[in-house]
């Protein structure tokens, strides 16, 4: 029996259902993998296809099964379409050989010329490793980078930490000024800011080529290509070995879920058909957005895709994904509208098992590849077995993102009034997570910022954000908003999984939303930009958001709370909104009333220890009124069980250190018992003999 019915009983009914995951799985292997090949030695179709300098000249390599006739075409011959034709060898693959090393060159620009059904057609190169567009024109077009070109890497005996504090962050958007950022800017200015916050790993957003800006990166068109937004491809290695001098891991987030339907810029019909990469006519486009989806059932499919992820580990050292739009790839719905409220919905005819499949081959490579990656799914529907090791009858993720959790947050600040916030049902959907699986936390991410949509401090404050951030302006509506923005915070850091997530500039409040440049406003970028310099700024309140977010991190890090999978509830009171809970050494308390101070809060505590208060959101240097007084609380002994009472003010959140545990009063009484001493005669003493070289 695999381990997830062990985990799950209530999926005993479907343990036919997990055999089969893991049969297609092995299934899918064998035919893969002949002669005891890994995934590690399948996974290398871009050191095959594509463009790559040989001994005397320069090869060209691409798949595409149904076409008639592939050509070369760029600058290297003056753009004449067909003075180049490729020749066909075997399973559907074109090749071109270029005489001479100069026949190429770093930055020659190029472009496939298709004849497939009676129609000729450009395309950029499968395997482009750069697209950029012309200023002019506005097309796009692939250029050579070439290989031999290597990038001076340090990072040789990088690790990174074992738990995670994830900052989610747009490289484009990442600057003050009304424009396009760049990696080279991102990791001079940014970089140090994530680590001086306290976070330990970066998600990069919009790496992969798209050619819409405003798609947030969600629509990709070159899978291979590191977009040409924010500069070359040596300027995103530099932020990857820059971001692991500073300590910080590197996830890429991955969209492997779906790609652009544009043919003269993507993938799609490059070889004259839509099947070639995706699913043929409905099955191939998606209903919500407007792209097309992979057959994962197709090996060519699979091949490109696995290479795809060894090819951004191994190129630009990424150390692992976030894998974008799962629940999308894992229902033949895409999960639109469906409520995974009975597991049944998880093993039905709508269970799309090829992607399962190559979800399962797509984290074993990464194992194989990085036995330290990370990899972490979008996956809302809550998919059992997906943080679980195949092994296990799992799919083989480290985590999956919580996304219940914003939308529970967005629910309970949009929807009750503060006394009417039910704080038995916010700590259960805090523990809603899978036995055995790792959850990212996060109470919002680029999600909940985009227009539309408003960020969480801007729901709390709305338009008192313009007139009253200045630190000597008091509103109560500031007040309350910059209290429960810390409490929420905190509450979801250290209640509701095995990891954290923040987006860019969401630690200090940034202020309104994300919206990028597009004709329906102008083309402006006044909202695609983060403001550094509220942070900065001494005089604003932002600051105190900033510093209350590094605080808690540096705490809860420095006590590796991550390691005790779920909090234990040590108090709750529903009427006075109080909660308590303790994992790995910190006790967490929580008011969240909006006007009852409570006296003597007695909260049980597991150990007979002195609990010292480590941080308080109500602390002056947070923009707190300063009530809670930084002192240690011994706890008491009551009845065999301990305690401590403490003070927890309206709207404020203290955390307790647990110092070091004493004898209980039963243990200090109890007789010691007498051990009988039994002296040996003492040891002769040895000669040491010297021996020297002669």
């Amino acid at each position: 029996m695999y381990r997830i019915l062990e985990l799950n009983p209530q999926l005993q009914p479907f343990a036919g259902d997990i055999d089969l995951r893991m049969q297609l799985y092995r299934d899918t292997k064998s035919r893969l993998l002949p002669n005891g090949m890994t995934l590690n030695e399948f996974a290398n179709a871009y050191s095959y296809y594509g463009f790559h300098p040989v001994e005397g000249g320069w090869i060209y390599r691409e798949w595409a099964p149904s076409a008639y006739q592939l050509y070369l075409t760029g600058d290297f011959n003056g753009w004449n379409l067909t003075s180049h034709p490729m020749q066909r060898t075997s399973n559907g693959n074109w090749e071109i050989f270029l005489e001479g090393e100069n026949a190429l060159w770093e930055g020659c620009k190029v472009k496939t010329v298709v004849d497939a059904n009676m129609t000729r057609t450009e395309h950029i190169p499968l395997y482009a490793r750069r697209v950029v567009q012309d200023k002019n024109t506005l097309t796009f077009c692939a250029e050579i980078v070439d290989e031999r070109k290597s990038f001076a890497w340090t990072d040789g005996d990088f690790k990174g930490a074992d738990t995670l504090y994830i900052y989610e962050a747009h490289v484009g958007m990442a600057q003050e000024e009304g424009r396009v950022g760049s990696y080279l800017e991102f990791a001079k200015n940014i970089l140090p800011r994530v680590k001086k916050a306290g976070y330990n790993a970066i998600q990069l957003m919009a790496i992969m080529e798209h050619p819409y800006y405003g798609s947030f990166g969600y629509q990709v068109s070159n899978f291979y290509a590191a977009s040409s937004w924010f500069g070359m491809p040596e300027d995103l290695k530099y932020l990857v070995n820059k971001a692991h001098k500073l300590g910080m891991r590197v996830l890429l987030d991955v969209v492997h879920s779906h790609a652009v339907k544009n043919t003269a810029e993507g993938i799609n019909m490059f070889d004259g058909t839509t099947w070639q990469f995706f699913h043929d006519g409905p099955k191939g486009d998606h209903p919500a957005w407007g792209t097309k989806c992979f057959n994962y059932g197709k090996d060519e499919v699979i091949h490109f895709l696995l290479s795809n992820l060894k090819f951004w580990m191994t190129e630009y050292h990424f150390d692992g994904f976030r894998f974008d739009g799962v629940t999308s790839m894992l229902y033949h719905d895409h999960g639109l509208g469906t409520d995974f409220n009975d597991n049944s919905k998880y093993f039905s005819l709508n269970t799309h098992t090829e992607a399962i499949t190559y979800l399962q081959l797509a984290t074993e490579l990464i194992r194989q590849v990085n036995p330290n990656a990370t990899i972490i799914a979008e996956d809302m529907s809550g998919m059992p077995g997906m943080c679980l090791p195949i092994e296990d009858g799992g799919i083989g993720f480290d985590y999956r993102l919580g996304m219940g959790l914003p939308d529970m947050w967005i629910r309970t600040v949009k929807g009750k009034r503060d006394e009417d916030w039910d704080i038995g049902q916010m700590w259960g959907d805090m523990c809603l997570r899978r036995p055995g699986e790792g959850t990212v936390s996060y109470v919002e991410s680029h999600d909940q910022a985009l227009v539309g949509d408003k960020t969480m401090i801007f729901r709390l404050a709305d338009a008192s954000m313009y007139s009253d951030m200045s630190k000597d302006c008091h509103n109560p509506v500031i007040d309350r908003a910059i209290a429960l923005h810390k409490m929420i915070r905190l509450f979801t850091l250290a209640g509701a999984g095995e990891a954290y997530l923040n987006f860019m500039g969401n630690e200090f409040g940034h202020p309104e939303w994300i919206d990028f440049p597009r004709e329906g406003n102008g083309w402006s970028f006044h909202y695609c930009r983060r403001q550094w310099s509220l942070l900065d700024n001494d005089m604003l309140k932002y600051q105190w958001l900033g510093e209350f977010d590094r605080d808690m991190i540096t705490l809860t890090k420095r006590r590796n709370i991550f390691q005790q999978r779920m909090a234990d509830q040590m108090m709750i009171h529903h009427d006075n909104k109080l909660i308590a809970f303790y994992r790995k050494g910190l006790l967490f308390a929580f008011n969240f009333h909006p006007s009852n101070s409570c006296t003597d809060v007695r909260i049980s505590v597991p150990n007979n220890a002195d609990y010292t208060v480590a941080l308080c959101t109500d602390d002056e240097k947070y923009g707190g009124q300063n009530l809670v007084e930084h002192m240690t609380y011994p706890a008491k002994e009551i009845d065999g069980r301990y305690y401590v009472d403490i003070y927890l003010p309206a709207r404020t959140a203290v955390v307790l250190k647990e110092g070091r545990i004493r004898k209980s009063a039963a243990e200090r009484k109890a007789p010691v018992e007498k051990k009988t001493i039994t002296k040996k005669a003492p040891a002769k003493k040895s000669k040491k003999t010297v021996k020297t070289e002669e």
